[in-house]
């Protein structure tokens, strides 16, 4: 029961940390062209990402396609195109090792969730 109740929780951290983002991703109205590539390279990734979670939840997508996704998609489209893309149009201090921290909880409760290792 108490493991039912901490990956409850731990879902909706990552959901509201999901949400601010998303919400992130809406409000840039910047002129920069550096901010214009972050923000569609941003959106594009974003769209990548919900594609992989939809997939993952799909009842008819196999394990080896949901390690896939768990072990090599998701991350590297995670950090190599979401994360600097949202580092570029909102640097904070410290923002980097949050994020990282984000898609580890995500990534954790993906693989517990549908059983998978990688």
């Amino acid at each position: 029961m108490k493991i039912k109740a901490i990956i409850f929780v731990l879902f909706l951290t990552i959901l509201a940390g999901c949400e601010d983002q998303h919400k992130i991703v809406d409000n840039f109205e910047s002129t920069d062209a550096d901010s214009v590539i972050a923000q569609v390279q941003l959106k594009q990734s974003n769209k990548k990402i919900i594609r992989f979670v939809d997939q993952l939840y799909d009842p008819n997508t196999s394990v080896n396609v949901r390690i896939q996704i768990l072990c090599k998609a998701y991350p590297d489209e995670y950090k190599k195109n979401y994360m600097p893309a949202l580092l570029r149009l909102s640097p904070k201090e410290n923002m980097k090792s949050e994020l990282l921290n984000d898609l580890e909880s995500a990534l954790e409760y993906y693989k517990i969730h549908f059983k998978i290792k990688c």
